[in-house]
């Protein structure tokens, strides 16, 4: 693997690199709380599939800029990272994959930008426009996303989720998941992460420009290119409801179910791995989408 730093959009990403560079592009897109590390799984069994592989720290996160202020981390912005990822790897588009808010982010993408996006891979994160019509319907959702209004208070929750090094994060992690899904090694490497100056407030910004800066209304919010759903049944988040519901979304979708928590591809990586190879692995006989 290879660290580099990319100029995209008015930050720099530190970007994590595998794969031949003639290979279709891949771009894997982490969410909270983790960075690039969470794709630890999936790099190096894409890359040696022949992909080209580039797992960002998203803004905010770990060793990328972290901008200050909450319109930094509304999610058109978020969006022009991720084009801008593309265009610096000289492509035209991508095979976008992501989980939790890397999935939002990657939704919105392929609604926004679907030119960009070759194939579309979303592990246990809803479409947007499904969550607000799934929670109206299924309040009890309100209450697995109790954290997400939390976040709205200033101060606290930076106070107590950077507090000893992130103690709260990994208890969050290791509570959430399946025994043994998260090492004493891998939570080291996210302590890490999280101590970086300004990460925790950062991230958390991102929670609370969801609500108070709303993305840009779309004319339509279908996703037009083919989409694989892989969701985690025993997510203590989510519903698996919002699977179906974001299902109606596609125009061409399936959803793939698995015996996991949220962290599917930490629990089942050679499933989650085998489903995205599956799902993409027409790309490799063509020639790579270079601009």
């Amino acid at each position: 693997m290879k660290h580099s730093t990319i100029d995209t959009n008015g930050v720099r990403l530190h970007v994590v690199q595998a794969g031949p560079e003639t290979g279709p592009l891949v771009v894997l897109l982490h969410g909270f709380p983790e960075f690039w590390y969470g794709w630890k799984a999936q790099i190096g069994e894409l890359a040696d599939a022949g992909y080209r592989v580039w797992a960002p720290d998203q803004r905010g996160y770990n060793l990328s800029d972290k901008p200050a202020g909450i319109d930094a981390y509304q999610l058109d912005t978020l969006v022009a990272d991720v084009v801008g990822l593309i265009d610096a790897a000289g492509a035209q588009k991508a095979l976008i994959v992501g989980h939790d808010w890397g999935a939002i982010v990657a939704w919105w993408l392929a609604v926004c930008f679907p030119e960009r996006v070759e194939r579309l891979v979303i592990l246990n994160v809803p479409h947007p426009a499904a969550t607000r019509k799934f929670v109206r319907q299924n309040p009890g959702q309100l209450l697995r996303s109790w954290y997400v209004g939390f976040f709205q208070i200033p101060v606290l929750p930076e106070l107590l989720m950077g507090a000893n090094r992130g103690a709260m994060l990994a208890r969050t992690l290791r509570k959430s998941s399946r025994p043994g899904t998260f090492s004493d090694d891998d939570l080291a490497q996210y302590r890490i992460a999280w101590s970086q100056p300004g990460a925790v407030r950062s991230m958390i910004n991102w929670y609370r420009a969801l609500i108070r800066r709303p993305a840009a209304r779309r004319s339509s919010v279908r996703v037009t290119v083919p989409t694989l759903i892989i969701w985690g049944i025993h997510d203590q988040f989510l519903q698996r409801g919002l699977a179906e519901a974001s299902l109606a979304y596609c125009d061409d979708g399936r959803v793939d179910y698995l015996d996991t928590t949220h962290w599917v591809q930490h629990e089942a990586p050679q499933r989650v791995n085998e489903l995205i190879l599956d799902f993409t692995a027409y790309t490799l006989s063509r020639p790579s989408s270079q601009t």
